[in-house]
């Protein structure tokens, strides 16, 4: 059964619908779920220092913080169409906090590896955050609902780069020992985050209708039972959510292991101070506040004109571009130069991610929350993989860098892979129309602004 009464516009500055406070509670908490998770990363060179880290030790704990997010994202996607978004949020983001509070008391590298592991499980928001809006918004606007959602969220990547330099210059302010102020600046994270998973709960609802529970007694939803393992049964038979999952792990990929590297990049190559590197490497993450959404406006605007092939045809040009931008990205040893085209590059990175998941929604209804969950795992299978190359003692960042662009192009091409049948076509076609047609309905009637 169809989940009814999505919403057909986005009413941004609006709290008035359960749509609408879910699409800003679900960016919100994502944003600092990826705060927490990456709230490490802009100190790495004082924990480098405190714990006397080697180069494949710090390559070690970056493949850490993306490992263990594929199993659970896996995980997390059935559980959603089996419980519904509100509970799963909840106890990711309590459960989710405590080791980001708790990597302070990290004294080696084995204790660090371990904290790192486990603080990469709340990566897995993204997948609850994409089926959450996806289940809120009709057609014509899901694409950008998801896009925008995963992009502001994305956007706590950045901004951490940021703003952990400066909680951790504020502490130090105090007269506190740097080796002790990165173990404290990590509890502000952790406390925001165990907070935000009680709002979650009482600010949100599964459906436009209602929570699950309350959808299956009212017999509008179908029976949990089995739920979880039937839907992820018929997303791992489909070969596109495959082709979907080897795109996004060259998209969010990149994009993951770029936060983890970058301001490290910016303190070794350039000679840059922790707080300069931090504030460069943060506006990676700072092209979130748009270029995300762009991606899944287009992705709408193409699906409009073409159909679901539209959505496709984008997704080709986007990680194209991406691939390429990151090769020049690599060669710029120049500083202006790599800041200005890491820029570009953020823009097509980010453009991708939310173009993949303006085609998820259609690949698989009965499954979206397993299609969602496999896909977002191959975001943090590619850092996994690229976190290899950047242990390697052989290997220069630079040449990472160059030999992760060779790989986004060559992947670009896996979207011819990502079909839908001419019924499929044609029935995506109604509903987007059907959406449409709702949209202008309700403006007539003046209730939509």
């Amino acid at each position: 059964m169809d989940i009814k009464n999505k919403a057909t516009k986005i009413n941004l500055f609006s709290l008035k619908t359960v749509q609408m406070r879910t699409f800003h509670t679900t960016w919100f908490a994502f944003f600092l779920a990826f705060f927490g998770w990456f709230g490490i990363a802009p100190l790495m060179a004082i924990v480098r220092e405190d714990l006397m880290l080697t180069k494949a030790e710090v390559g070690n704990t970056i493949i850490a913080s993306v490992a263990i997010t594929v199993l659970v994202r896996v995980l997390i996607g059935p559980l959603c169409d089996k419980i519904g978004s509100r509970k799963a949020y909840t106890w990711l983001l309590i459960l989710g906090s405590l080791p980001v509070m708790g990597i302070g008391l990290a004294q080696n590298y084995e204790t660090f590896l371990l904290f790192r592991l486990a603080i990469g499980a709340i990566g897995a928001s993204f997948v609850i955050t994409q089926y959450h809006t996806s289940v809120m918004f009709a057609p014509n606007c899901v694409g950008t609902a998801n896009a925008t959602t995963a992009g502001w969220g994305n956007l706590g990547g950045g901004v951490t780069q940021m703003v952990m330099p400066l909680i951790f210059m504020a502490i130090l302010s105090f007269g506190v020992d740097k080796f002790l102020g990165w173990r404290l600046a990590m509890i502000i994270p952790g406390v925001a985050l165990f907070i935000t998973g009680f709002v979650y709960y009482f600010f949100t609802k599964d459906a436009p209708d209602g929570n699950y529970k309350e959808l299956r007694e009212r017999g509008e939803l179908e029976p949990a039972k089995g739920k979880g393992m039937e839907s992820f049964m018929l997303a791992i038979k489909d070969y596109r959510v495959w082709a979907l999952f080897v795109i996004y792990a060259v998209c969010f990929g990149v994009e993951l292991t770029i936060n983890n590297v970058a301001a490290l990049y910016y303190h070794d190559r350039f000679g840059l101070d922790v707080r300069t590197a931090g504030f460069i490497a943060g506006l990676f993450g700072l092209m979130n506040i748009f270029a995300r959404t762009v991606g899944g406006v287009f992705s709408d605007f193409f699906a409009k004109r073409m159909g679901l092939r539209g959505r496709v045809m984008f997704l080709f040009f986007v990680l194209l571009g991406e691939g390429i931008m990151l090769m020049v990205f690599s060669q710029m040893a120049v500083l202006i130069l790599a800041v200005g085209s890491m820029i570009v590059f953020s823009l097509f990175v980010q453009m991708s991610e939310g173009a993949t998941y303006g085609i998820v929604p259609f690949i698989n209804k009965k499954a979206l929350g397993a299609v969602a969950g496999i896909v977002g795992a191959g975001g943090n299978a590619g850092a996994v993989a690229a976190g290899f190359l950047f242990r390697a003692e052989s290997i220069t960042m630079q040449q990472g860098l160059l030999c992760l662009g060779i790989m986004v192009t060559i992947a670009s091409f896996a979207t011819v892979l990502v079909r839908f049948s001419p019924a499929v076509e044609a029935a995506e076609r109604r509903a987007f129309n059907a959406a449409l047609a709702e949209r202008q309905r309700l403006k007539a009637e003046g209730a939509l602004s």
